[in-house]
């Protein structure tokens, strides 16, 4: 289980500019080894300036390395498949959102009408339900980070056997999708593992 430390870690690279992912290795001690991240931006060199920095607070130790793909590719192949989203549509008229989410050709649909952030949440458990997982999870905040336009949207979920909180966060051309991909940034870790099982 990943430590509060670790997701915390996680959730500030996550947050910088033009980071799309973000692939952790350990070493046999239990700490950071290597950070790689998925960048989209022409500054890789000043993402991973300020990416060093935030590792030096976190696992001094920890090397960053900035878009490199093929290490991140390798490290998914070991963990197994990983649901992808396809799509999140918002029905303005009755107020719903549909979302669909695809793994291993089996694609899951989820429908909710609690208005576009918290509609893209709520409609992507559902399409995690219609996949066959059991997410022991609900829905706790779905939260703007600001007011303005291009910022990421956070989802909190809170655990129903009280093993801690997880959190999403995610940057998209909306708040549907962000809230959408925030949503199964949460969950990921822990529907890779309900995989592996």
């Amino acid at each position: 289980m990943m430590s509060r430390t670790e997701e915390d870690f996680e959730l500030e690279l996550r947050s910088l500019t033009g980071v799309l992912n973000v692939g952790l290795t350990h070493r046999e001690n239990g700490d950071i080894d290597v950070v790689t991240l998925v960048v989209n931006t022409k500054d890789s060199a000043g993402t991973q300036n300020v990416a060093s920095q935030i590792a030096s607070l976190y696992y001094p130790e920890a090397k960053v390395v900035v878009d490199g793909t093929s290490h991140l590719l390798s490290l998914q192949r070991e963990s197994g498949s990983r649901v992808a989203f396809v799509r999140a549509d918002y029905d303005s008229k009755d107020g719903t959102c549909e979302v669909q989410l695809t793994i291993d050709g089996r694609v899951g649909l989820g429908r909710a009408g609690s208005g576009p952030l918290i509609g893209g949440a709520e409609a992507t458990l559902a399409a995690l339900r219609d996949l066959g997982y059991d997410i022991p999870f609900s829905l706790l905040t779905v939260t703007n980070v600001t007011n303005g336009r291009d910022w990421p949207v956070v989802v909190t979920l809170r655990s129903n056997a009280n093993d801690g909180d997880r959190f999403g966060i995610a940057k998209a051309d909306d708040d549907m999708v962000s809230a959408a991909k925030a949503t199964l940034d949460s969950l990921n870790r822990f529907i890779s593992t309900s995989n592996e099982r």
